[in-house]
């Protein structure tokens, strides 16, 4: 794992470079605002990047896992799917928002190597706008910018199958809006191939 800085540094470059529209400067500063904890924040409790640091990590991995998806010869000949630089961004960087402000630290007993116990600490679910996930993604990112409907519908059904809701409904989200699929591939790539954990 890259130090914070470092990813924290990557993350802003990349954005900057390729996330331009109206709103997108406010909605950056409120990353960097003390207010959110996005680039100090794990990507979850326990599995893929829970550790500090690994929400920015794991945004930064499947936006480069959805832009080699995306630059693949079969991917635009063959299924001709051509998303904007913009586009690619903001559903990889921005996919999971929903996790700013979801993990704080506690503390629990276990036994070190000596077999002697002590506090431990640990990433403890601490929920404090309970609106699902890819919905309250793109529920964050509306109040500060635009987004298209592809990208909308992608950030939203980022988890594909992999979620609790209607699987007819995630099945026909995923062929209506391509992007969606794609970034769920990145997602899974990101999160198994790359960080070795589970959702």
């Amino acid at each position: 794992m890259e130090n914070i800085k470092s990813l924290k540094d990557k993350f802003i470059s990349i954005y900057k470079e390729h996330i331009t529209r109206p709103g997108s400067e406010r909605l950056l500063d409120w990353l960097l605002s003390e207010s959110s904890d996005f680039f100090a924040a794990p990507a979850s409790t326990r599995y893929h990047g829970a550790y500090e640091g690994g929400l920015c990590e794991h945004s930064i991995n499947v936006y480069e896992c959805l832009k080699d998806y995306c630059e693949r010869e079969r991917v635009r000949e063959n299924y001709g799917l051509d998303f904007s630089d913009e586009s690619i961004a903001i559903v990889a960087l921005l996919h999971d928002l929903c996790k700013i402000n979801l993990y704080r630290i506690s503390y629990r007993n276990a036994k070190n190597e000596d077999g002697v116990w002590e506090k431990v600490p640990y990433f403890e679910f601490h929920d404090q706008l309970p609106y699902g996930h890819g919905e309250k993604s793109v529920y964050i990112i509306s109040g500060f910018m635009r987004l298209t409907r592809e990208e909308a519908f992608a950030i939203r059904w980022h988890m594909g199958f992999s979620g609790e809701e209607n699987k007819n409904t995630i099945g026909r989200a995923l062929e209506m809006f391509p992007l969606a699929l794609a970034v769920h591939i990145a997602d899974m790539e990101a999160t198994f191939l790359m960080e070795g954990g589970k959702l």
